[in-house]
């Protein structure tokens, strides 16, 4: 749940780093909780990072990336969290010039943020 009551929870999908507790510290301020879930017609990839603070946050020097595939038979899976606006827009900072945030449907059948190559 988001802490502050009077904010909207936005949901967001992390296959990545996102899920890890130190970055989550890091861009929240607090550990999230969330539930499993998955794209559907997304594939995975690497990306190097080279931002020092992104590096200093994560401690991996590659961090995966999805593109679209478009094929149904192919899966991402990670977490869905609630978050707030303001939480939201951590993230897109935490987030290089790789990623682009976009709204997807995914398999479970919610709509919620996730960044993709850009």
């Amino acid at each position: 749940m988001v802490n502050d009551s009077h904010e909207t929870s936005i949901l967001l999908f992390s296959y990545g780093t996102l899920q890890d507790k130190a970055v989550q510290l890091a861009n929240f301020g607090r550990e999230l909780t969330g539930r499993p879930d998955a794209m559907t017609g997304y594939v995975q990839h690497w990306v190097a990072i080279t931002d020092p603070e992104v590096l200093k946050t994560s401690g991996k020097a590659e961090h995966p990336i999805v593109y679209a595939s478009y094929d149904p038979k192919d899966e991402v899976h990670g977490t869905v969290f609630e978050i707030s606006q303001k939480e939201l827009h951590a993230a897109d900072s935490y987030e290089v010039a790789d990623y682009k945030r976009v709204s997807v449907l995914l398999k479970s059948g919610v709509h919620a943020w996730v960044y993709i190559k850009a």
